[in-house]
């Protein structure tokens, strides 16, 4: 079955925020997102394990594919930069699930040097936007596990609400995981 299209052109890069440019990860941006991907305590919540350089190096050329989603299953992943010093900062990404019912999914990863100070909810939030108002989405979701307390706070300032909390709903790194399920509607996002 052929999944249908989006006939949206995307933003024009960077989204700008009052403090972060949002703009397509580029080969350059290798030691600051290696800089966080070789921590353990960035993927202790992630699937996956830390990244060496060149497994960085080939997220960055995967990142780089997809500008914007135009079919069901794509992907965005956009950098984070701070305005301020230039310095890529996270990764926020929008997952185009469903076209029918007009559904995606948001994620976001920072440097923890960069913890605390509002940027994983700004970032997230120009996203958000993107999705419902540009891609035209009806509902997002985002996931995280149970314990990941930093994630689960920036969905719920999103205003996004936890729909679901699955108990040991699989194996994780070696052990049961939980994971609360948070979602926002398109006329409930402000």
């Amino acid at each position: 079955m052929q999944r249908p299209a989006s006939n949206t052109p995307g933003p024009r890069y960077p989204v700008q925020t009052e403090r972060l440019l949002l703009r397509p990860f580029v080969p350059d941006d290798l030691d600051s997102v290696h800089a966080w991907q070789s921590r353990p305590d960035v993927v202790r919540y992630l699937y996956g394990e830390v990244r060496s350089r060149d497994e960085v190096t080939e997220f960055l050329r995967l990142r780089a594919r997809t500008t914007w989603p135009r079919v069901e299953g794509d992907v965005l992943g956009l950098a984070v930069v701070r305005r301020d010093s230039g310095e890529v900062i996270g990764d926020v990404n929008l997952g185009w699930l469903s076209a029918r019912h007009r559904q995606g999914e948001i994620g976001f990863v920072f440097n923890p040097e960069h913890h605390g100070n509002g940027f994983a909810t700004e970032a997230a939030t120009a996203v958000l936007r993107l999705g419902f108002r540009v891609l035209g989405l009806h509902r997002v979701i985002g996931r995280c596990d149970a314990r990941n307390t930093a994630s689960a706070a920036v969905m719920e300032r999103l205003g996004m609400r936890r729909e679901a909390h699955f108990r040991h709903d699989e194996v994780f790194k070696g052990e049961w995981g939980d994971q609360y399920v948070y979602a926002v509607l398109d006329d409930e996002f402000p």
